[in-house]
């Protein structure tokens, strides 16, 4: 029996998507610049993927622009707002961020730029009282991350962003692990920037995009051709673009139930497994993203080789992909910086795991994950 619980990684493309995307490569593959027919054709497939993408979180149609995925869409959103500004100021961001934007804020510090990194509470969660108070003169961008990928702590948003709004400030939010899970309407919502990737909603790898709120400028990372409203230069991949469109109107179209059902699942096994002497759940479980499952390891005795890692590694033997935190970090032996953000000691934050629940999970997986886990930590116990 194989089980997937790693969709925070990825999701596999569903099949209306696989389906489009085939059409448009023997049918429009022209190059959507050209002002040929051909070009045309696939001009419009480009457009139309817009208009679906744009329609899931309420945005107008022509402030998406389509990028190579999620890492892209962050270095846009910082780079192309700093990079306006005649000298260095300030930023802010927190303690909990993605890769995709700690490492690029960590350049601008570089740069001299002054960077104030807000803390979090033990569930992951910012509050907006800090973010008031590190507003400075000069601060020109707050980017808080959506949904939080490790933990699946979901922020207060709307209140970061009429905060930042207020005082004159530009918002930005990685809500890649949020879109597509959760409602999300920009036009009511006080973001000006929003990163989103097509392959965590059942999308192809390879593309994503960045929303731009209408007024705000950016300063494109890639020059050339002009593309894409003349914020990201290159031919589009029109096959790629019509796989994420298609996966987006699906999202939105089946949002509300497929929340509603990951919810019950996510809870389901949260409860079956919290009480496990081995295990604590973290991040928050009332702001929570729908499909995401957390929890830390407690190292016995003179355990400390049993990490999340090796969990992870032994999870699969068993044929079940879970992930040691985030995807991007699970290949390291590291504590989670998460983690240490939230107070977790350092041979805790060791042992965090994530099981993220998708399209194809069922109550049977719940079931047999849970009991093979058992096993699995059972063993360790004896063995240490």
């Amino acid at each position: 029996m194989q089980i997937y619980l790693d969709y925070g990684a990825t999701t596999p493309i569903c099949q209306p998507a696989i389906n489009r995307m085939g059409q448009v490569m023997q049918e429009h593959w022209g190059n959507p610049s050209s002002i040929h027919e051909w070009g045309k054709r696939s001009a419009m497939v480009v457009e139309e993927a817009r208009m679906q993408v744009a329609q899931l979180i309420n945005a107008p149609l022509t402030s998406i622009i389509f990028t190579s995925g999620g890492t892209e869409a962050d270095n846009l959103a910082i780079f192309g707002i700093t990079r306006q500004s005649h000298h260095p100021g300030h930023i802010i961001t927190s303690s909990v961020e993605h890769p995709a934007i700690a490492e690029p804020v960590r350049a601008l510090m570089e740069q001299g730029w002054r960077v104030t990194q807000l803390p979090v509470d033990p569930q992951g969660r910012v509050d907006p009282t800090h973010l008031q108070a590190a507003l400075q003169p000069d601060t020109v961008l707050v980017s808080i991350v959506y949904g939080q990928s490790e933990v699946g702590t979901l922020q207060p948003i709307e209140q970061l962003g009429q905060i930042t709004r207020s005082h004159g400030a530009l918002f930005h939010t990685d809500a890649v692990q949020a879109v597509g899970r959760v409602s999300i309407d920009v036009h009511q919502l006080p973001i000006d920037l929003l990163s989103f990737s097509s392959h965590k909603l059942y999308g192809p790898q390879g593309v994503g995009g960045l929303y731009v709120r209408p007024g705000v400028r950016l300063f494109p990372l890639l020059l050339g051709g002009g593309q894409e409203f003349q914020c990201r230069s290159g031919t589009q991949a029109v096959a790629a673009i019509a796989g994420f469109g298609m996966a987006a109107q699906l999202a939105r179209e089946n949002l509300v139930a497929e929340s509603l059902r990951l919810r019950s699942l996510r809870d389901l096994l949260f409860d079956r497994l919290a009480h496990h002497p081995q295990l604590i759940p973290t991040g928050d479980r009332s702001h929570r993203l729908p499909h995401h499952v957390s929890f830390c390891l407690i190292p016995l005795h003179d355990q400390h080789s049993f990490t999340g890692k090796a969990l992870v590694h032994q999870m699969n033997l068993a044929g079940i992909a879970i992930s040691a935190g985030s995807a991007c970090q699970s290949g390291k032996t590291m504590p989670s910086s998460v983690l240490l953000a939230m107070g977790y000691p350092e041979a805790i934050a060791k042992g965090a795991i994530r099981l993220t629940l998708g399209s194809l999970t069922t109550v049977a997986d719940i079931d047999w994950t849970v009991m093979v886990m058992e096993q699995i930590l059972t063993s360790s116990q004896r063995l240490s």
